[in-house]
């Protein structure tokens, strides 16, 4: 399997999910703008959507996918089968509880995470409302995450990377025809989030129906293997949740802000998504079950595979850190600056961005550095790594919330972002299972002089920050000037790359 070919393919359609991710936010922010309804729903879909890392794409998924895949590679069918339908079993069973405790205390809940509510009784009921609808949400995104990882582990990555394209559609559906039908209106983005999860797990399960691997409901926590990946997501489970709590602490800081501070601190997030999941989730989703494979057999190859994927985030990481720097303002102007959505929440989410930049390469090294621990089925390293981080960013949150606001709290998740990396680096190669191949000191100085050239051009290109809030009424012309420097600096970035030395064939890799 030609690992920078699937890359190639799984990240083509996560640019479809999040081109029309983007679509869905500058729908909604022109429907709606920023105010504290804006904020209630953001806080609405933020809880469930957290669940969702811990058992969709998070704890479950590193604890599943290696023994999964360890499994299978025995050559015992039987054995496979039985360890889907008993894990399906025990994930819908606990999905299903949490859920219904969900719905039963979202008020409670909204008080728990939301603590600068407090003082607007409408604001709160108004979040509670909305979190009643979408809580539901984790149960069908979970199983939806289920069956995406079973493809994955069969080397089908192409349906599990389509369906999140289903949830923007459902978002642009609903801001588009069904806030006259509802009160408050922006209750019907609550309900775009409950018709999108339905959408993903039925078109999720048909995908699996089709491959012959559709789970059958079989309830026993006594099974061998629904024990052995409920000990492993044990610590996975406070190692994600260690960096959940992170982001439910800087929402209820930022609850206590202004209003509209959850909103621009969401808005900017949504752009970080970009790169985040164009690249990190990507790379960590083609290489757990590759590294899970060569982590008992061939360390060499496992090394050689962490360093190609550290390779990649550095040559396509960077320079997106650098134009989201550069061009926050043009961003934010093109993307979200109509309707609703005035001045001051363009400048508001640009400070938020530059914040969240910071962290950029951190966060999608994470993503590749993470799996090195996981395939190897140790899940209490990067556990302890979490703490610090945790412990770290709500030091931050202490010391730059004061001065820089809301956009503070995003630095601090951006400096907590690196530092997890660096230390999930350091205990990687401390054990040996990462050893840098020859030549990093020569790659990243030419990575240095591309992006110089392309910063330089970015800069010189670029209007002044007013010029593209005054181009309000002239969208085309923002979008086309933004896409003509963009895909200027991205020319430049690559024609350096390649008068350096670099040609497509040194990325390949076989998995």
């Amino acid at each position: 399997m030609n690992l920078l070919s699937v890359l190639a393919k799984v990240s083509g359609f996560t640019l479809l999910s999040r081109v029309t991710g983007l679509v869905r936010e500058t729908l909604i922010a022109s429907a709606f703008g920023v105010n504290p309804l804006t904020d209630a729903f953001v806080v609405a879909f933020r809880i469930p959507n957290l669940l969702r890392r811990l058992f969709a794409e998070g704890a479950f998924s590193q604890a599943f996918v290696p023994i999964l895949a360890e499994t299978r590679a025995r050559g015992d069918e039987a054995a496979t089968r039985s360890l889907i339908d008993h894990t399906a079993g025990a994930l819908g069973l606990i999905l299903l509880v949490v859920s219904g405790i969900g719905i039963l205390l979202s008020p409670q809940i909204v008080q728990l995470t939301a603590p600068g509510f407090h003082n607007d009784p409408a604001k709160s009921a108004a979040t509670a409302d909305m979190l009643r609808i979408t809580f539901p949400y984790i149960l069908f995104i979970a199983l939806t995450g289920f069956g995406g990882a079973i493809l994955n582990t069969w080397g089908k990555f192409s349906l599990p990377a389509f369906i999140p394209v289903l949830l923007n559609i459902s978002f642009i559906a609903c801001t588009l025809w069904l806030p006259p039908y509802v009160h408050p209106g922006i209750e019907a983005l609550a309900w775009a989030v409950a018709i999108g999860g339905v959408a993903q797990l039925v078109l999720q399960w048909w995908g699996l129906r089709r491959e012959g691997l559709l789970p059958h409901f079989r309830l026993d926590f006594g099974h061998p293997g629904v024990r052995r990946i409920l000990k492993q997501m044990t610590p996975a489970l406070l190692g994600v949740s260690v960096a959940q709590i992170s982001l439910l602490l800087n929402t209820a800081i930022a609850s206590g802000m202004r209003d509209g501070s959850i909103t621009w601190l969401s808005y900017a997030d949504r752009l970080m998504e970009f790169p985040t999941g164009m690249l990190g989730v990507a790379l960590g989703t083609i290489l757990l079950p590759s590294l899970s494979k060569a982590a008992k057999t061939d360390e060499a190859h496992f090394s050689s595979l962490l360093d190609w994927g550290l390779r990649l985030v550095f040559l396509l990481a960077l320079p997106g850190a650098v134009g989201l720097a550069l061009l926050s303002v043009p961003l934010v102007a093109a993307l979200y600056h109509y309707g609703h959505f005035k001045d001051v929440d363009v400048i508001a989410t640009h400070w938020a961005l530059l914040g969240y930049s910071v962290g950029l390469v951190g966060l999608i090294l994470v993503k590749v550095l993470a799996p090195g621990f996981y395939a190897r089925q140790d899940m209490r390293t990067p556990v302890r790594y979490a703490i610090i981080t945790l412990v770290l960013t709500q030091m931050l949150n202490l010391v730059f919330a004061g001065p820089f606001g809301h956009a503070g709290l995003a630095l601090a998740i951006s400096v907590g972002a690196c530092t997890n990396a660096g230390l999930l680096w350091q205990g990687l190669a401390r054990r040996g299972a990462y050893r840098a191949h020859a030549g990093w000191g020569i790659f990243l100085l030419k990575l240095a002089v591309a992006l110089g050239v392309m910063g330089l051009v970015l800069w010189l290109l670029s209007p002044a920050d007013q010029q593209w809030i005054n181009w309000r009424t002239q969208p085309w012309l923002r979008i086309g000037a933004l896409t003509g420097i963009v895909s200027a600096g991205a020319l430049v970035y690559f024609a350096t790359l390649w008068v350096l030395g670099f040609r497509l064939r040194d990325f390949k890799r076989v998995g």
